[in-house]
């Protein structure tokens, strides 16, 4: 079952910045960074934590030093000259109209539209598909920055109420809402202190999660423990909410709920951190004084609830199938030995499934890339169902008895484009094609495979222009994440196009630890074995070099959140290797990250420091924050985060800056943007995002010697 566990500037710098290297970092005049006497014991060895008062987010001394810091980095992006021209060609690129795929609920068709600009996306309503749209729900009139987001939304089964969260300046914290959609009035109950959490409707209410409210003035810091389930029916004050499900014996266990389609069954599963690995409870609503009892009693697997045939459940599973299967379980005989298997492991990962009409729609995962597989109820193959070339899809959204669908269809040069699917004849045609200012055939992009240090061969897509010299010349952009479970797969990334059209390499490489080839491949870049994702990652630095598609000095590496670890790892570990350097909202303190909002279920992934001396060890070794060397030459490097990020605290990115600018030695830059009023970058609005990336291309082109 899919778990809900599962988010300015620099240095007063008295130099013309032509394209010429600034003054040297030695010149800079860093904010004053004290160095507190802190040190930890972990096993008999003491760990220093000189920056351990930059935790401390409502110190006064903190958010000077937070001032300090983005004046002087805000100083030195105001003096590269092109940095307006950048923000200027984003705003163009940016400036198209984008959609989703329409979802049918009842007899209303919702989907997501954005004008171009527009900071957040508009919710519409249409009834039919025919009918003409109306906009439901805006958020841009709920703040006046644009920082408020739609966070999920869900519609109860007899179409009368629509269930939505918000988000305010980036945070995970939800508020929930209820409305009418006949009126298109929302009811006057708000629920507060909601997170990772969707909305499972039965009857008039829905099932939730809620956490207690935490202390005045730690909403953004303090850790999220003792989640439970909750049930809310539509127009009544949330104090009068039923208490449905909790956990006590175990406060750290995470808790979703959802319900089957017909709304016969309740589940709740229960997952030990941020792993799709979960417990199952379930109930049966039809039956009065029915207790939830397990289905699944460990925590070693995946299950994904698909849907029900009458009492049997059906369900998306790598148990006994790192590449998973989907199997069929009656829950009154739910030992392993009774399930019935209906899609048996396939030669690639499914990385999901769907039920509509009366069908099992398989995504694929084939070398990163997706292929969609159609399985009748029974298992037997059916068809593929073409979609439009090399790239990502999404949709495939309905009921069990619908017989047309929408999905979408995404690559690195091509935007996101929808289509109408017709179940009954197995085929397809355009529904909606945006227009862009991007000259897209004038790109192509390519996958290669590379060995990695152990000799794993590794994938990995490059996006250029057509003809591009193979020079050793060209400005190169390498991302990656290798974690979680989490699969990169191609899409079109309106930022990354003005640095394509100056003549830009941009790399996307499938790392260990991600789930394109299964659960072995998630296994083989976690915990001890961490080390492979940054080999994975320095070996295809090593190979663009090579194959002479760039060279050291124009080679930035960028990633966030747990691509943000990759990137201090990285750069670490090989600080020679990279021009710049680019680690977003990462995780860079890995001996103290499980203290903080959610982290603690970062430990299924990463292990703890505090648990063993072999995992305080195997983290201490790659921690960003505890292996920067003094007098290090390390790349040019702007670190990124933002007040408002609780998933993963800025005090990661603050201690890594300040120990960065301690040690740091050379003629690079080495800073820290602090945004306001945004968090660990889901809802940004569009103002944000392209102020942004003007700065990021700015700081990385003018590193490189290139003049935009």
């Amino acid at each position: 079952m899919n778990n809900l566990y599962f988010s300015v500037l620099i240095l007063a710098v008295v130099v013309a910045f032509t394209g010429c290297k600034s003054e040297s970092a030695e010149s800079i005049n860093y904010p004053a960074s004290h160095r507190g006497t802190v040190a930890d014991q972990y096993f008999g060895k003491m760990v220093e934590d000189p920056y351990r008062w930059l935790e401390y987010e409502n110190n006064e001394e903190v958010k000077k030093w937070i001032d300090d810091e983005n004046a002087i980095t805000q100083n030195y992006l105001n003096q590269i000259p092109f940095r307006p021209n950048l923000a200027e060609r984003l705003k163009t690129l940016w400036n198209y109209t984008r959609q989703t795929a329409p979802n049918k609920e009842g007899e209303n068709y919702f989907f997501y539209k954005n004008d171009g600009l527009q900071n957040q996306s508009v919710l519409y309503i249409q009834k039919g598909e025919s009918g003409k749209p109306e906009v439901f729900l805006d958020p841009n009139a709920l703040s006046k920055d644009g920082t408020t987001s739609i966070t999920t939304t869900s519609v109860s089964k007899d179409g009368k109420w629509f269930a939505y969260g918000l988000s305010k300046a980036g945070s995970d914290w939800n508020e929930f809402f209820v409305r009418d959609i006949a009126t298109g009035k929302d009811n006057p109950e708000k629920l507060e202190w909601v997170k990772f959490s969707g909305a499972a409707w039965w009857g008039n209410g829905f099932f939730y999660t809620r956490f207690p409210e935490p202390k005045k003035g730690t909403a953004l810091s303090a850790s999220n423990t003792n989640s439970r389930i909750y049930y809310h029916k539509a127009g009544t004050p949330q104090s009068q909410d039923s208490l449905v499900f909790e956990y006590p014996q175990d406060p750290l266990i995470g808790l979703g709920a959802s319900t089957s389609e017909d709304e016969k069954y309740l589940f709740v599963d229960l997952s030990k951190g941020a792993s799709d690995n979960s417990a199952i409870y379930y109930k049966n609503l039809t039956k009065k004084d029915t207790k939830l009892q397990p289905l699944i009693s460990n925590y070693d697997n995946a299950y994904n609830f698909l849907g029900n045939d009458g009492d049997n459940m059906i369900f998306l599973t790598d148990k006994g199938a790192p590449k998973r299967r989907i199997i069929l379980i009656n829950p009154a005989k739910p030992d392993e030995k009774n399930w019935k298997v209906i899609v048996p492991e396939q030669e690639n990962t499914i990385q999901s499934a769907k039920i509509f009409g009366d069908k099992l729609f398989c995504t694929m995962m084939v070398d990163a890339k997706h292929q969609i597989k159609v399985f009748s109820m029974k298992g037997n193959e059916s068809y593929d169902v073409q979609i439009p070339g090399i790239g990502s899809v999404g949709g495939f959204t309905g009921k069990r008895e619908d017989t047309v669908t929408y999905f979408t269809f995404t690559s690195f040069t091509q935007p996101t484009a929808i289509y109408k699917y017709n179940i009954l004849r197995n085929t397809s045609s355009l529904h909606w094609k945006p227009e862009t200012k991007f000259a897209s055939s004038e790109y192509e992009t390519k996958q290669v495979f590379y060995q990695s240090k152990d000799g794993t061969k590794i994938p990995m897509f490059i996006t250029h222009k057509k003809g591009i010299t193979l020079n050793g010349d060209n400005p190169t952009y390498l991302y990656g994440y290798g974690g979680f479970n989490i699969s990169i797969l191609p899409s079109y990334a309106t930022h990354m196009l003005p640095f394509l059209e100056k003549g830009g390499v941009y790399a996307v490489v499938t790392l260990r630890g991600g789930g394109e080839y299964g659960e072995e491949w998630h296994a083989a870049g976690m915990r001890d074995k961490k080390q492979n994702v940054f080999d994975d990652f320095i070996g295809a630095a090593e190979f663009l070099i090579k194959e002479k598609y760039t060279s050291n000095k124009k080679l930035c590496i960028s990633g966030r959140s747990n691509g943000g670890l990759l990137v201090g790892a990285c750069m670490t570990q090989r600080p020679d290797l990279f021009g710049v350097a680019l680690p977003a909202v990462g995780v860079m303190d890995m001996l103290r990250f499980h203290r903080f909002t959610i982290g603690h279920a970062w430990t299924v992934e990463y292990g703890c420091a505090d648990s063993s001396v072999k995992q305080f060890e195997t983290l201490y070794k790659y921690s960003p924050y505890h292996n920067l060397k003094k007098d290090t030459h390390y790349p040019a490097t702007m670190v990124t985060t933002a007040d408002h990020d609780d998933r993963v605290v800025p005090a990661h990115s603050f201690k890594f800056a300040a120990n960065l600018q301690h040690n740091h030695k050379g003629e690079n830059p080495v800073l820290i943007r602090i945004e306001t009023s945004a968090g660990h970058g889901s809802g940004k609005s569009t103002t944000k995002q392209i102020e942004e990336w003007a700065d990021v291309w700015a700081f990385v082109l003018h590193n490189m010697g290139v003049n935009y």
